[in-house]
């Protein structure tokens, strides 16, 4: 079982996304902006984080750059879930990285076997 902090500013998608997690039996916890998230996740480390690109008071995009600066984050894993659709803004994410990126609307099975694919990865 893996902890893993959802920070989606749709709260249907995210609770989709934690529904999904948490049947796959790991533990999955929503907020609703960045600024929440990395709180968060400076007070217990998550296994993994899942980010909306666009969210209120820090985005999913500054986000993953901010944790990438901070060496006891740099290797946590990232997958951006979000409504951005072109390359551009997959390269983006991946650039700022983020270790995958799924686009909205998603298949709520696919993002729990990329969410164990980064975990793996991660072991």
């Amino acid at each position: 079982m893996a902890r893993i902090i959802i920070a989606d500013d749709d709260e249907l998608v995210g609770e989709m996304a934690r529904d999904a997690l948490i049947a796959a039996g790991h533990g999955a916890g929503l907020v609703s902006n960045g600024a929440d998230a990395l709180k968060i996740i400076k007070a217990r480390r998550p296994d993994l984080v899942i980010l909306d690109c666009n969210m209120p008071e820090l985005s999913g995009v500054l986000l993953v750059e901010e944790l990438r600066r901070m060496p006891e984050y740099a290797d946590l894993p990232v997958l951006m879930l979000t409504g951005r659709r072109s390359d551009r803004d997959e390269e983006l994410a991946r650039f700022a990285g983020a270790n995958d990126y799924m686009k909205k609307p998603f298949d709520p099975d696919e993002l729990v076997f990329r969410v164990e694919e980064l975990l793996a990865a991660k072991r």
